[in-house]
């Protein structure tokens, strides 16, 4: 059966089960959007800049659990999904961008819309093809998809000259994929378990510190598992929040620098750190000869890689963080249940330790009668909203720490944000992208004055699309993480972060035909959220907040996570 090259791309992948694309067309790409305009079983959302398109794809495949899908054009159309590849890329989210590419004799010659987009995101992606052969279409594809989900996920490009997709091939079922060159080890070493199990047994101060692996192996229930039977308190990273339930009293809330002050002191104390699915990134870790110096470290990850890269490892163990924790869990259960527990003195002094650093610098704010607090919206937003029910996505800067601080996730796939790489313009088009894959679900962007501007114009793919989203702006005015640093480090000299001269919120959002809501009333606050929540639609709540509030804890630059600044 003779298929055209852009009719094998359509047939794969739907076969891999795809059902929504993200794209923008272009002239290298025509023909594969008159194939997919011929299709009824693939969903294509027409977002406003390519960048969206991937950010929309990411947001999908982290919410959906499967892989995200953005299709672009040549030339300005590929390079426009650079950021977007590297923040997957950063954050381990499986996603496959199909580009547009010249003809193949053209390549190479500068022809019109050209870019080496290989060449370009070959350091941000975990594998890309340059596809130059129409009989070898239908298996680039599949390996495309295999490679983006498995191991360790990534992004993957396919980049696919305007010929072959013109071109009529024979085609063929490229059977399973099994690619000699990459073998992802899922399976752990049950001899490194049996150290994890004795660590266990011989600590006085443990902790576990989860991340993003958790989320991505589908692993909560056996990390909460794990927690509860060993009655140890727990730590994640933001891409690991949702991991452990943020109302449980062994929860510790998030380290690093603007995590809670009982994290990163019950990090610098422990005797003890099970680590799974973290890559120990600067952010959390601080000062590294400082990061749980005192502690035997046992670090799970799929990625061999990762494994010693940022913070050496006692007990190494590569494997999927799904597969690791149930059997280390099956192990655990055939101990002694107090024994795993530890001596219930060493235990219940570790467990009033905690208590003790959390009264002493709790994480609060005091909400006056004046001014909004942005603590005190993201608060409110939390206790008027069903966490099952609800996904929050942030752009980055204060509204993503406060998020991270003061919404306290209970379940993984409810909170996306742009961890890695902090990708400015990341929470309108996730939101988007989180509301494809999950239409019965709520879903709220919140967002700083500052960044909501990055990529406001995906407000009409919300509305074309008809996946409504809640955008919660908190507004001071500046570029309010940038200005915190100048005023606590380079006094107060606000250089190009005052963001005095703004859209006005409540008139964009009709401009597009969302629907717009402002206050500056702090007995407004819940009024806002409420209507804006229930009013039907995309919809804007700005809140202009307070304009010199900054986010706390932080720990300055090159200190040791012990040694935070609280107020």
């Amino acid at each position: 059966m003779k298929l055209k090259g852009a009719e094998i791309l359509i047939k794969m992948i739907k076969e891999q089960g795809v059902d929504t694309i993200f794209g923008y067309p272009g002239g290298a790409v025509i023909d594969i959007y008159d194939a997919l305009e011929k299709t009824q079983e693939l969903k294509h959302i027409l977002v406003r800049h390519e960048q969206g398109a991937v950010h929309a794809a990411d947001a999908y495949a982290r919410a959906k659990g499967k892989v995200g899908v953005a299709l672009v054009t040549s030339g300005p159309g590929a390079t426009n999904t650079v950021t977007g590849i590297a923040s997957a890329f950063m954050d381990s989210i499986p996603v496959v961008i199909f580009t547009g590419q010249v003809p193949t004799a053209l390549i190479g010659n500068d022809a019109f819309q050209e870019v080496d987009i290989v060449g370009i995101t070959r350091p941000c992606t975990k594998h890309n093809y340059l596809v130059k052969d129409p009989g070898k279409l239908a298996r680039t594809i599949k390996e495309a998809f295999y490679i983006a989900q498995t191991g360790r996920p990534g992004p993957v490009l396919v980049d696919l000259p305007k010929d072959i997709m013109g071109a009529f091939v024979e085609f063929e079922d490229p059977g399973d994929i099994d690619m000699k060159s990459y073998k992802p080890t899922y399976d752990p070493n049950k001899k490194q378990l049996s150290k994890v199990v004795k660590l266990i047994k011989q600590a006085k101060r443990p902790v576990i510190f989860s991340g993003g692996g958790v989320v991505l192996s589908k692993a909560s229930e056996e990390l909460t598992a794990l927690a509860k039977m060993t009655n140890t308190p727990v730590t994640a990273s933001l891409m690991g929040l949702g991991t452990f339930p943020g109302s449980d009293p062994l929860w510790l809330g998030m380290p690093g620098m603007h995590g809670t002050y009982r994290a990163n002191m019950s990090i610098s104390h422990c005797d003890l750190l099970i680590s799974a699915g973290v890559r120990f990134d600067d952010r959390v870790t601080g000062r590294t000869d400082k990061f749980a110096s005192g502690a035997k470290i046992v670090q799970i990850d799929i990625d061999p890689t990762s494994i010693h890269k940022n913070v050496e490892a006692t007990c190494p163990i590569v494997g999927d963080c799904k597969k690791t924790l149930g059997l280390l869990n099956s192990m655990l259960e055939k101990e002694d249940k107090n024994a795993i527990k530890g001596k219930p003195e060493e235990r219940k002094a570790w467990i009033d330790q905690i208590a003790q650093w959390k009264a002493t610098s709790p994480q609060k704010f005091e909400q006056g009668p004046d001014i909004i607090k942005p603590q005190f919206v993201v608060d409110a937003l939390h206790r008027l909203t069903d966490q099952k029910k609800t996904i929050i996505t942030t752009e980055v800067g204060q509204n993503q720490m406060w998020t991270a601080q003061y919404y306290h996730f209970d379940h993984p796939n409810h909170f996306i944000t742009s961890g890695g790489l902090g990708v400015m313009g990341f929470g309108l088009p996730a939101a988007i992208g989180a509301k494809a894959a999950c239409p019965d679900k709520l879903v709220v962007c919140i967002a700083g004055d500052g960044s909501i501007q990055m990529n406001s114009q995906e407000l009409m793919t919300s509305i074309e699309a008809k996946l409504p989203v809640k955008i919660v702006i908190l507004n001071n005015r500046y570029l309010g993480m940038v200005r915190q640093w100048q005023e606590l480090f380079y006094e107060k000299r606000y250089a190009s972060t005052n963001m005095e001269q703004s859209p006005d919120f409540v008139k964009l959002a009709e401009a597009y035909g969302a629907t717009g809501l402002r206050t500056d009333r702090v007995d407004e606050v819940e009024s806002v959220l409420k209507k804006g929540l229930a009013t039907d639609g995309t919809v804007i709540m700005e809140f202009m907040v307070e304009r010199e509030e900054c986010v706390y804890p932080m720990v300055p630059a090159g200190g040791a996570i012990s040694e935070m600044i609280l107020v």
